[in-house]
């Protein structure tokens, strides 16, 4: 994930991060794009993370070539095993900035980033260097979570604090955690003409994935880099962090637990 040029990435690559990326796909993450892809089209993956949804586009796109980037070498390596151990041979990764991609202009058919703007320190900029790298004909395609517009019932107080300390930590470190609401405006700033705004949403109600969202956020907010940050800015104190990491464990075994998260989604055509 992309956050450098003045911004960090607020989450980090703690394992229980990791677990949460690895379980995305291009069909639960990046539907909105799949229907413009075909056998042959170049692809840059812009915050490659763990590379599942790389891995997913390289399938759909060979043999057509994947280059997959991320500020992280150690996430990279992550990704380089996603895509050995599928089989795949079309991928290849480098480090890179999304505020300064080290590629020529026109170089890509598709340019895409799932959760980046989010953390970047200046979204449009970063989607004019998409747009940059983007040939005619070709399409940017982005999609950002909005905190603010996350729902869940039932309702524990505890995490409530959870979302007004992420968005501060977030906020702290240069990025805009509301960032789905804002990506049509961003492209429209970064000199796209042509831009299809969609969103969805990520939903978890069964026990499977309220165990695996909820055990991760237990996780997550004690021992990743989220959790280092609030307490190293003073946002947030231990007690408080043992007791979001509760109040994510009792929603997970609430019978009705029911969790919806709201995507903004751009198809930008150069």
């Amino acid at each position: 994930m992309n956050g450098e040029g003045g911004a960090t990435y607020t989450h980090g690559h703690h394992e229980s991060v990791l677990r949460s990326h690895q379980r995305r796909t291009a069909e639960d993450s990046a539907a909105y794009l799949l229907p413009h892809l075909k056998s042959g089209l170049s692809v840059l993956d812009v915050g490659c993370g763990p590379g599942t949804i790389t891995a997913d586009l390289a399938a759909r796109v060979a043999p057509g070539p994947v280059t997959a980037v991320d500020q992280s070498a150690d996430v990279i390596d992550v990704a380089r095993a996603e895509v050995e151990r599928r089989g795949l041979s079309n991928v290849s990764f480098a480090t890179a900035d999304v505020h300064r991609l080290d590629f020529a202009d026109d170089a890509f058919d598709v340019v895409h980033a799932h959760q980046v703007l989010q953390h970047v320190a200046d979204p449009v900029g970063a989607l004019r260097e998409m747009k940059r790298v983007c040939a005619p004909g070709g399409v940017v395609a982005a999609r950002d979570a909005d905190y603010a517009g996350f729902i869940w019932f039932p309702e524990v107080p505890a995490l409530n604090l959870w979302r007004d300390l992420y968005e501060r930590a977030a906020r702290a470190n240069g990025g805009e955690p509301d960032a789905g609401r804002r990506l049509l405006s961003w492209a429209r700033q970064a000199g796209f003409a042509d831009v299809t705004p969609t969103g969805s949403v990520w939903c978890y109600a069964t026990p499977a994935t309220r165990e695996w969202w909820g055990g991760m956020w237990a996780d997550r907010i004690l021992h990743s880099r989220v959790a280092r940050d609030l307490l190293n800015l003073g946002l947030a104190t231990a007690a408080q962090l043992e007791e979001i990491s509760a109040a994510w464990r009792q929603w997970a075994t609430a019978a009705d637990g029911w969790i919806a998260i709201p995507h903004g989604e751009i198809l930008c055509r150069e």
